[in-house]
């Protein structure tokens, strides 16, 4: 048997990833990024957030402090907030800026992994918020016919 180098070990796992293999670490990536505040945090540092007032109009990735995705994502707590970012971070999606000043100056933003995983996402969120309508009929009829 011929020994194989790290990099031939690390292509050789990457093409028996299958995430409907219980072992594969694939399904704890996809469990994190299908998380809400995720997807919300993506779609705030890409270019969906633009339409939000006093918010860059340009388009494409913003940077933005902690406090600005504090107040556009309604109902996260702090708690949940600095747990999904640092869970983002440490998968290489976001980075993060501390800048030392009084008070102490943080920013996030999408990497180039981040923007790849937001260009997926957008089309997810686009989706859910056209056809919300629809979602909220069909729950409606179900729940009547199965009472």
């Amino acid at each position: 048997m011929a020994t194989m180098t790290a990099a031939q070990q690390r292509a050789q796992a990457k093409v028996e990833y299958d995430a409907f293999v219980a072992a594969c670490p694939s399904r704890k990536l996809l469990d994190r990024i299908s998380d809400k505040w995720v997807t919300l945090i993506l779609a705030a540092l890409g270019s969906d957030s633009a339409h939000q007032p006093g918010a860059d109009c340009a388009g494409g990735p913003r940077v933005m402090r902690y406090s600005e995705l504090q107040r556009l994502l309604a109902g996260v707590s702090q708690k949940m907030l600095t747990q999904t970012l640092r869970s983002l971070e440490r998968d290489g999606l976001v980075s993060r800026t501390v800048v030392p000043t009084v008070p102490v100056t943080v920013s996030y933003e999408l990497t180039d992994l981040g923007l790849s995983l937001y260009e997926m996402m957008r089309g997810i969120k686009a989706w859910a918020e056209t056809h919300m309508d629809d979602v909220l009929a069909n729950r409606e009829t179900y729940d009547t016919r199965v009472a």
